[in-house]
This record gives structure tokens, C-alpha cells and sequence, in this order.
């Protein structure tokens, strides 16, 4: 086992007692949260200091893995155009740029190039940038953006007139970087923040070129409500959306009098979702009203509450209706059955038809088309062997045409990996689908190298999709699988319902037979099995770490959500209200008693653990970096093994990590130096 040959950092021990329901728990590392303490910042330098010492060992070896990574990317690329319009829009990047060029051409692709953002000249100056939503006015002359130079999702609006190139006024600040233009191309409707919690609470109204004060359109007072504002595909509507983890509601105006009277589509009830699209003189509505796994709905927009909902398509106990895209003559439904994507497609006049794709396992959904009256359909289509594609489907004819695929350079083939689809016993005798890749000539000999990836909260299933970096891993001789675990919606409604609440044990037990399975079936051992996953999954390994140390030879834990019972009782935390239908309110008893029965920070106990690599952005505003922080220190004063224990803190970056298009695949070769680290020889450690 590794050994840790030089100190590891120890932070103070502050004891601070917490009391929820009468109950007293003990904390000595609440200190941590102190952001502005100087001797907070120091405790995570000297962590990071000691993460680069006790990996140094692995500096060659991380430099190969970057280069490795970022030599398959095509340097100079750019993304299949859109028509919007009269314009043809697209993102491109030039060579050796981090950060986007956003493009236009005006009704062809021939007609001169017109640079709306430079995202590389935008970035200089800035440790983290990211641009986040744009919208063009419908005149084609104003553009809106959302830049982010944090990393905590809270963007600044600015306005670009698109005819001069100059930015035409002082930015707006603390916005949640959604953004709708009504047809008067001066009215933009854009959310705005709570400085607190970083809710998106309010729906303000802003004209441009004017000195008018912005208006508040709407203002949502619940606590565990987010807003957000977006344009219909028909161009006709402003939708303001509201919507908790069991709970939503549409409010509309229509965008040629953007200042109008809001109209409600159905008030809100709890356990009642609901999404609208419009299409003419109706609404189509995907609900769960009587459905878990949804139906579709329709209504006049003049009668659009829920007594006046006619069924479209039935509920199905074993489809998950996902999406709908709505076109002139079609009607496209995007739905998750048996785990894999479905692309249904309805002509107006009657008739229906699926796609179809030839692998076992993939991922497809359909692409944004803003143009209505057409019959082709893009859709993106990946797997954990074929590279991202854009393929568009001509809905009348029923061909498709590759648009475009991810370039890899270096050589890459398909044909030399071979991707799989298992199903693992749970302990409840439920079957949990495992999508798993490596390539043809690894030897599966029980002891084979094999990262277990799982996430398993929020309704998201993580897809089976392809990863440039992942190539590193299995080129090396890995076995890289997905744990479908529930708390996602991979086998629908009640996969998710099943894995959230006081059923969110589920999540843990599935991983672990996950592990189990993938050992009985001889892919693994318990010497070479990694396991990884972040935010809700970094809470994941949090829990199985606890439950099961000696399962895994080491664990990656990125942006771990691991002190929940602290956090969900803080709701001055950004978000923590809001979460209260997915984890529970631990200041209700029966929440507090299960939340603390697993809360990977309050049962960190005296026993071996796994090697760990934990890591967190400073700025993060959805896991705070104290949680990780907190559950390190703890871990150090507790655990009774030398394995490693590291935790790297990205001081200039948030929850989603580093910004521009390479620098995050220096964390990425990190994580795999981490993990190669552990189940191979370090003179091994080169590309075949």
C-alpha cells in the first residue's frame, strides 16, 4: 500500500456543537466554512502543497496523459451551422484557443464571417471565464450575452450593438443567464439572483438604449422555487417557468406586447410537474398529472388549465416521456424505455415512426431546431465507442445524413473497443443496467484495472456517451463501466423515486452490488477496482466508502456533496431549500434520523479506507468547498490505514471545475495519474 512518507496536513480541531430537534452533534471542523479566515486558505494551500508532493511521482506522467488528450482533439473545429433567421450561426475554435469564437454569416455559408465573441480575447485577464446563454434581437442587431468570471453560475448581461461592434451598455450583474428578446428587439426579459442563496427568484424587464429602471415581471417568493425565462420555438410566446423538485408552473406573454398581463397555463400543485411548448392556437403539455412516467396533453391557449387538457398520448408504465420538439407538420417526442433513448416521431397526419439505431447501448436526443416549418430533424447520437455525432433526418423520406462526427486524431477506431450492457442483482432483486467499454485486447482476468462510475440523484441518468480522455484510460488496459444505480430515471419515474427521500439507501446498496456483480463476473477484483463520481455522486462515494471501505482500491470524489444533515439545515446555503423534496428537511425527525444514518461527513469512523482523491473548487456554489474540506480533515484524524488521502481545491474555479476547452483535462490527468497510480506499476504507465 502506498505510504504517506511525508506529513500529511492536520487541520485545528475547533469544537462547535450543532443542536437540530434537541439533538447535539459535535463538529470540529465547522471552522472551515470561514471563508475570509486566513487560516482557512492556508489549511487548503497546505493540502493542495501536500497533493502535489505525495503525486509527484506522477508530473511525467500527467504531462503524457494531457498531451495524450488534447493531441485528439482537433484543434482548429467547429460546430454544424444553424439557420436562424437569415443568418447561419456557429461556434468555431482555432488553434491552440481555450475559449470559443461565436460566428455568424448572413443567409449563406459563403457570405463574409462576422465575429460576434471572441471568447479568447474576452478571457484574457481572467483566471476562470465562461460565456454562458446568447440571444441575437429578432432584428438581427443586438446580441445579449451572459459571461461568468467566477465560476459560481451568476452571470453579468451584456449587450453588444452587432451593426457598430461596440458594447452599448454597462453590464448587469447577479443574473441567473437565461434571457428572452420580445419582438420590439429593445424589451429583453432576463432572471435575476438572490444575492444569498443565488436563487433565481425574480423575471426583471430591461430596455436597451433607454435609462428607464428595470421592471420586476415576475418575483417568486417561495424559497424552494427557481424562475427562468425563455421564447417559444414559435417565436410567439414568453414563457416565464417556475418549478421546484416536484412542482412547476408556466406563466406566459405574448412577445409582441412584452409588457402585458402574465397569464397562468395551470397554478402549481405540489407533485404535479408540467412542461408546455406552443404550437398556433395550442399548447402541448407533458405532465405527470395521473402519470409517473408522463403523457402528453393538448389545450387552447385561450382555455389552458388542467380541466381542459385532452390526452395526445397515454401514460405508459414502461416509457418515460422526456421531450417534445414540435415542427410544422411533426410532432417529435423524445422517451426512455428499458434505459435507452427513443426518438418517436408523429406526423400531423397520422402517422408515426421510430428511429432506429443499430448499437445495444448509445445515447440520442434530438438537437434544438429553431426553424418550424421543415422536415429535417437533427439529432445527436453518441456511444461509449462512437466519437459525438450530428446527424440530421429527413422526417418525410425517413434518411439520415451524418453531418458531423468528433474528429479524433492519433487513429482512433471503434472497431477496436467492444462496449457491453449488463444487468447486476440489487439486493431487492431489482435488475441494474451497467453500460461498460474497453478495448478488444484488455485480458479479462478477474484482476483487470475497471473505474466504476456512478452519480444516481435529480432524476439524471449518466449515458453511455464517448470521452476523448477515457481513451487514455483504456488504452492502458481499463475496464471503464456506469453503474445505473437508482435516483436516476434510467428505467423511469419510479427508478428515481426509488432512490431519493427516505429510499435514498437504494442509491448506495445498487453501487455496491454493482461492484459486487462486476467482481463475481470475473471483470475485476477488489486490488484493481476503482470507483468515482461527483457532486450528488461524490456523494455516493462518500456513503459506500463508509459502508464498504474494503471494496474499492481507490476512489475519486469530485465536488462531493458529503455534510448533507449541516447543509440541508443551513438555508442561507445557495440552494438548500429547494433540495428539501430531494434529500429531506432534516429538521423533521424521521429526515433528520436517515439523512444522519448516511451522511458520509457524520459517519466517517475509525477503519481502513480506500485511497482517496478528493477534490473542489473554491467558488462553488453547489457543493460549498468547505464540505470536501471538512470531510478530508476528518477523515485524517480518523481513519486507521496509510493509504493516500489527498484533496485538491481549484482555487479559481467553481463546481463545474476549470474553464477553456484543455485546461480541465489537466484535473482529468490528475484523477487518472491518481488512479493508474494505484492498480499499475508506475513503470508502466505509458499508452501501448
Amino acid at each position: 500500500m502506498p505510504s504517506n512518507k511525508k506529513k500529511a496536513p492536520l487541520a485545528t480541531k475547533k469544537t462547535v456543537t450543532l443542536t437540530t430537534l434537541g439533538r447535539k452533534r459535535t463538529d470540529h471542523y465547522f471552522w472551515l466554512k470561514e471563508r475570509e479566515n486566513p487560516a482557512v486558505m492556508a489549511y487548503l494551500e497546505a493540502e493542495n502543497i501536500y497533493t502535489q508532493e505525495m503525486m509527484n511521482d506522477t508530473e511525467e506522467f500527467q504531462e503524457l496523459l494531457y498531451q495524450e488528450i488534447v493531441t485528439r482533439i482537433k484543434q482548429e473545429d467547429q460546430s454544424v451551422p444553424v439557420f436562424k433567421n437569415g443568418f447561419f450561426y456557429y461556434t468555431r475554435y482555432i488553434s491552440g484557443g481555450e475559449y470559443p469564437l461565436i460566428c455568424r454569416r448572413q443567409n449563406t455559408m459563403t457570405a463574409p464571417e462576422e465575429i460576434m465573441l471572441d471568447g479568447n480575447e474576452m478571457a484574457n485577464g481572467h483566471a476562470y471565464f465562461n460565456i454562458g446563454s446568447y440571444q441575437v434581437s429578432p432584428d438581427n442587431q443586438i446580441l445579449a450575452f451572459c459571461v461568468d468570471t467566477v465560476g459560481r453560475w451568476s452571470y453579468t448581461i451584456y449587450f453588444k450593438n452587432l451593426q457598430t461592434g461596440q458594447i452599448v451598455e454597462d453590464g448587469i450583474s447577479n443574473t441567473g443567464g437565461s434571457l428572452a428578446w420580445a419582438d420590439d428587439s429593445r424589451t429583453i426579459y432576463y432572471t435575476l439572483k438572490n444575492l444569498v442563496t443565488l436563487r433565481s427568484e425574480k423575471v426583471m424587464l430591461h430596455i436597451v438604449f433607454s435609462n428607464q429602471e428595470d421592471q420586476v415581471f415576475y418575483e417568486e417568493k417561495d424559497e424552494a422555487f427557481l424562475v427562468d425565462v425563455h421564447r417559444s420555438k414559435s417565436e410567439k410566446m414568453i414563457f416565464v417557468s417556475v418549478h421546484s423538485t416536484v412542482s412547476s408552473e408556466y406563466l406566459f406573454v405574448n412577445s409582441a406586447l412584452p409588457t402585458g398581463e402574465l397569464c397562468l397555463v395551470q397554478p402549481r400543485a405540489r407533485d404535479l410537474e408540467y412542461d408546455v411548448e406552443h404550437d398556433g392556437d395550442s399548447f402541448y403539455i407533458i405532465t405527470n398529472y395521473q402519470a409517473k412516467n408522463f403523457r402528453l396533453m393538448k389545450t387552447n391557449v385561450k382555455t389552458p388549465t388542467i380541466e381542459n387538457w385532452i390526452e395526445i398520448i397515454p401514460h405508459r408504465q414502461d416509457v418515460l416521456l422526456v421531450d417534445i420538439d414540435v415542427f410544422q407538420d411533426f410532432l417529435v417526442v423524445s422517451e426512455r424505455s428499458n434505459g435507452l433513448n427513443q426518438i418517436h416521431i408523429f406526423s400531423k397526419n397520422g402517422e408515426e415512426h421510430y428511429l432506429r439505431f443499430d448499437e445495444d447501448d448509445y445515447l440520442a436526443f434530438v438537437m434544438h431546431t429553431p426553424t418550424y416549418n421543415t422536415d429535417r430533424l437533427r439529432f445527436f447520437y453518441s456511444s461509449l465507442t462512437t466519437p459525438i455525432s450530428t446527424i440530421e433526418y429527413n422526417m418525410c423520406t425517413r434518411t439520415k445524413i451524418l453531418l458531423k462526427q468528433q474528429e479524433i486524431l492519433g487513429g482512433y477506431s471503434a472497431d477496436d473497443y467492444t462496449a457491453q450492457r449488463l444487468f447486476s442483482p440489487a439486493p431487492d432483486g431489482k435488475k441494474i443496467p451497467i453500460s461498460l467499454v474497453y478495448k478488444k485486447n484488455t485480458i479479462l482476468n478477474g484482476k483487470t484495472p475497471l473505474l466504476l462510475y456512478g452519480y444516481g440523484a435529480y432524476g439524471s441518468t449518466i449515458d453511455p456517451i464517448f470521452s476523448v480522455s477515457r481513451i487514455s484510460l483504456l488504452d492502458r488496459g481499463f475496464v471503464f463501466a456506469i453503474a445505473h444505480i437508482r435516483g436516476g430515471d434510467t428505467l423511469g419515474r419510479q427508478w428515481y423515486e426509488d432512490g431519493k427521500l427516505l429510499n435514498k439507501k437504494n442509491t448506495f446498496t445498487d453501487f455496491i452490488a454493482c461492484a459486487e456483480y462486476l467482481i463475481a463476473e470475473k471483470y475485476t477484483d477488489k486490488e484493481h477496482l476503482c470507483a468515482m463520481g461527483a457532486s450528488a455522486g461524490g456523494l455516493l462515494m462518500g456513503a459506500v466508502i463508509n459502508m464498504r471501505p474494503e471494496l474499492f482500491r481507490a476512489v475519486v470524489a469530485g465536488v462531493p456533496f458529503v455534510d448533507v444533515i449541516t447543509t440541508m439545515c443551513d438555508t442561507s446555503i445557495p440552494l438548500t431549500t429547494g433540495e428539501f423534496d430531494e434529500w429531506g428537511n432534516p429538521e423533521t425527525e424521521d429526515y433528520y434520523d436517515y439523512i444522519r444514518s448516511y451522511s458520509p461527513y457524520d459517519n466517517v469512523q475509525a477503519q481502513d479506507y480506500p485511497n482517496l482523491l478528493v477534490t473542489t473548487g473554491l467558488h462553488d456554489s453547489q457543493v460549498q468547498y468547505w464540505e470536501p474540506a471538512k470531510w478530508v480533515a476528518k477523515l485524517r484524524a480518523l481513519k486507521t490505514d496509510n493509504n493516500l488521502l489527498l484533496l485538491h481545491t481549484n482555487m479559481e474555479a467553481g463546481h463545474g471545475g476549470a474553464s477553456g476547452r484543455f485546461q480541465e483535462y489537466r484535473e482529468i490527468a490528475l484523477e487518472y495519474a491518481f488512479l493508474c497510480k494505484m492498480v499499475l506499476s508506475l513503470n508502466d504507465l505509458k499508452a501501448e
